[in-house]
């Protein structure tokens, strides 16, 4: 039986050996910082795009069974039109883009869109449980609507992103003062 290491690893008893797990942990390492840079992208992406489309009234009447059924947003319709609701949407999410894409200037912009991506996307995943047509019974648990619950599930993902976008902004922020 080989002994383990304190981490549950076996240890090497060839440079070799050691020399390729390093070279892994730098490749490692490399890709990691590679998807959390797409990680940023994707999010700059998909805010300004989507937040383009709330200009539109085709969008803005998308949304508006979204918004009509969340118990978190539906009184905003008091104060605002469907379009004029969409349009504050899209300079909100266009601003969260640009907060999240100005991490090449700062962290600390980026910490701030971070912040804010992550609340917008609690929020929409809260329409998964507000949302007429989110669940396909017929098909029993745990289906869900290709239209509007798929739509809204990817959502989590878009959130754990905005985590990403929140901690690495932070940890740079730290090293930053330090």
């Amino acid at each position: 039986m080989e002994a383990t290491a304190m981490d549950g690893s076996i240890p090497s008893t060839s440079s070799s050996s050691s020399y390729r797990a390093g070279g892994l942990e730098q490749l490692g390492d490399h890709i990691s910082t590679i998807g959390v840079f797409c990680i940023y992208l994707a999010l700059t992406i998909i805010y300004l795009w989507f937040g383009a489309m709330k200009f539109t009234e085709y969008e803005a009447n998308a949304i508006q069974g979204l918004v009509a059924n969340s118990p978190l947003l539906s009184w905003l319709y008091g104060s605002f039109t469907v379009r004029g609701f969409s349009t504050f949407l899209g300079v909100l999410e266009i601003a969260i883009g640009l907060l999240i894409a100005a991490r090449l200037v700062s962290p600390l912009l980026s910490l701030l869109g971070g912040l804010l991506s992550m609340g917008l996307f609690v929020v929409t995943v809260s329409f998964m449980f507000s949302t007429p047509g989110v669940a396909a019974p017929q098909l029993g648990f745990p289906a869900i609507s290709v239209d509007v619950g798929q739509f809204l599930l990817k959502d989590v993902c878009l959130f754990a992103a905005s985590v990403v976008v929140l901690g690495t902004s932070l940890a740079a922020v730290g090293r930053s003062r330090s």
